[in-house]
């Protein structure tokens, strides 16, 4: 590394490390302008990678794929320029390729006639054939029923199309059309990745170029050695999580466990203790080769243990996370070592929660410096056939609320997936027969906290035509944890006909669900949970969330023990918020530092929870 350093001009690093960076970005641009379906195009379900000649990651700005399933099925010297390699193959990407909708296109880069790099676009897409439309089957027992699996293929070999593999891949889908145009977008915007490196090596030269890749990956590691390991006392903790349903079997607790041991060189994962395998699709397979996926896919959580952030914003994290980081899987089998062939549609909550629990052992590791669980990825939607018989697939990737943090309240309807969005209505109305006629937050379904948790939809939407509805979610059993005193969130509801006779409130995990013209459906999306004990937070913070909708005067008061006086535009009664909230002390105790909601118990004792329509203001009380 000290020869390196010498050969590396810091100025050309930092051109080299920013150009990567913008690159990814204009990868995403491109995806965004020129992809056919509302999942990637409008939703921004896809992620870019750029990766060096050996498949290291080398940008921070986003999770990808591996390119380890190219490289071990075509070896790199019998590559050429011109060749772009196709794939969703589950099992043998380390959990990278998490579900079959997830095709990946990946493409070589190529200076004076070697390989340099490799630019790699996955996208969640609309359809690949399966059991149900969207091919995210809730009821799938073997992955088989879950649509095309694709290993490892040339779609283009030297420039010349693999006409055969592209008639495969549409006649499996339902939505033909949309899946070739989305791989055209994304081959597209591979290729404009290609560009941008070449023309990087053109400026300073491929050794360079791949000298100050090696700088970029070298100063991840670096970093988190110096700036974060100190944050984090040594020693060896244990937290688990829950996944409350595999869409199978009847509802109860799945459990990913895990210890961690914090040393100043590294930080080890050890998830012996998680559950055994689901019937259901719950299982994630990040268990092949050395688990370097898992270790990009939890290494940005540890940003939040930078000193403010705007320093966590800047933190890179790359490939050199997989330096400090080592993962230990139990034996196969697990709800994270599953055998082939066992469903994993539903993959992301269990690697959502896999987040969850490292932030869980960290926060037991730094005194509560972690958030409270964040929001969790969760998809409704509904399909039928149009007026003249074609086939539509509306669905939307609704955001929720994320965790309250010791110095902020969590942001309200963000997504895991970076830059989401939900779809506009009046995109939604054009298109698909549906009228949106309630898009706003979810009043009191943030944690309540010293930090409020961020709070999530309610989305309340018309059905003009007989349809199908689906629902793939979590947490509409056991709610987004509190943290360090804070209280849990609110839970994901899908409710049809709400507050009439008709009403059916579903599970999270629904298919087939048969819906009439004239039918409402409300979603409510998760809230995160709040950090803190609610009792601290400050009464005037507390006014401004009722003032604003956010927060109920009921919640105010039974949450966070702050009375109000409506005819005074809800001032603070100072006095007796001091007697209600020590009369909440007296009766309730120090809180406990984790906080999971009441069906946690419900669950534990293996009865299975009754789902509650909540109670909503009709509106704002101004």
């Amino acid at each position: 590394m000290t020869a390196l350093k010498t050969r590396v001009n810091p100025i050309v690093l930092e051109i080299v490390e920013g150009t990567v960076d913008a690159a990814e970005g204009e990868i995403e641009s491109a995806v965004e302008r020129t992809a056919r379906s509302p999942f990637i195009r409008d939703q921004h379900d896809y992620r870019p990678g750029i990766f060096d000649r050996r498949g290291r990651k080398l940008s921070g700005r986003s999770y990808s794929a591996l390119v380890e399933p190219i490289l071990r099925d075509f070896p790199i010297e019998t590559m050429r320029e011109g060749d772009v390699f196709l794939h969703n193959d589950v099992y043998l990407s380390e959990g990278s390729i998490g579900h079959l909708p997830d095709l990946c296109t990946t493409v070589p880069v190529f200076h004076g006639g070697r390989i340099i790099a490799f630019i790699q676009v996955f996208g969640h897409h609309d359809d690949v054939g399966g059991m149900v439309p969207g091919s995210l089957p809730t009821r799938a027992t073997s992955i088989y029923q879950e649509g095309l699996q694709v290993p490892p293929i040339m779609l283009f070999d030297a420039g010349r199309l693999n006409v055969d593999a592209y008639k495969i891949v549409a006649r499996n889908s339902r939505l033909p059309d949309h899946l070739i145009g989305d791989l055209d977008a994304e081959r597209g915007a591979c290729a404009l990745g290609v560009r941008r490196l070449q023309e990087l090596c053109d400026t300073y030269g491929a050794d360079v170029v791949e000298a100050c890749f090696d700088a970029m990956i070298e100063k991840c590691a670096r970093t988190m050695r110096e700036e974060i390991f100190p944050r984090i006392k040594d020693g060896t903790y244990t937290w688990e999580d829950y996944i409350e349903h595999d869409g199978v079997t009847p509802p109860r607790l799945h459990t990913l466990k895990l210890t961690i041991t914090k040393t100043p060189e590294k930080i080890v994962l050890d998830f012996n203790g998680t559950d055994p395998q689901a019937v259901g699709p719950i299982n994630w397979a990040p268990d092949y080769g050395d688990g370097r996926y898992l270790k990009k896919w939890v290494g940005p959580i540890l940003r939040n243990l930078a000193e403010t952030p705007e320093r966590a914003a800047a933190l890179p994290i790359n490939e050199g996370i997989c330096d400090v980081l080592e993962v230990i899987f139990p034996p196969k089998g697990t709800l994270i070592t599953p055998r082939y062939p066992a469903p994993t549609g539903m993959r992301f909550v269990t690697f959502l929660r896999v987040l969850g629990i490292f932030a869980g052992t960290l926060a037991l590791a730094t005194n509560g410096k972690m958030p409270a669980d964040q929001e969790t990825i969760r998809i409704w939607g509904i399909h039928g056939t149009d007026d003249e018989g074609r086939f539509y697939l509306f669905r939307e990737v609704l955001g929720g609320g994320s965790g309250g943090r010791h110095y902020a309240d969590g942001s309200d309807v963000i997504h895991i997936v970076p830059h989401s969005r939900n779809l506009p209505a009046e995109f939604s109305e054009t298109v698909f027969p549906v009228r949106i006629e309630r898009l706003s937050l979810c009043p009191d379904s943030g944690g309540p906290g010293k930090r409020r948790g961020g709070l999530g939809y309610w989305k309340d939407v018309r059905i003009l035509r007989d349809c199908t509805m689906l629902s793939n979610a979590d947490r509409s059993l056991l709610s987004c944890y509190g943290a360090n005193g804070g209280r849990a969130g609110g839970p994901y509801r899908a409710i049809v006909n709400p507050g009439t006779p008709e009403e059916r409130i579903l599970q999270g995990f629904s298919d087939d669900v048969k819906l009439k013209a004239g039918d409402l459906v409300r979603i409510i999306t998760t809230g995160g949970g709040g950090w803190g004990d609610p009792l601290e937070r400050d009464p005037e913070e507390v006014r401004l969330d009722v003032i604003q909708g956010k927060v109920t005067p009921e919640s105010a008061e039974r949450d966070y023990g702050v009375l109000l006086i409506p005819a005074q535009r809800f001032a603070v009664d100072a006095e007796a918020t001091a007697r209600t909230r020590e009369g909440l002390r007296a009766r309730c105790g120090a809180p406990p530092f984790f906080d999971r909601g009441k069906n946690y118990q419900v669950l534990l004792r293996g009865d299975i929870p009754k789902l509650e329509s909540p109670i909503l203001p009709a509106s704002p009380p101004f």
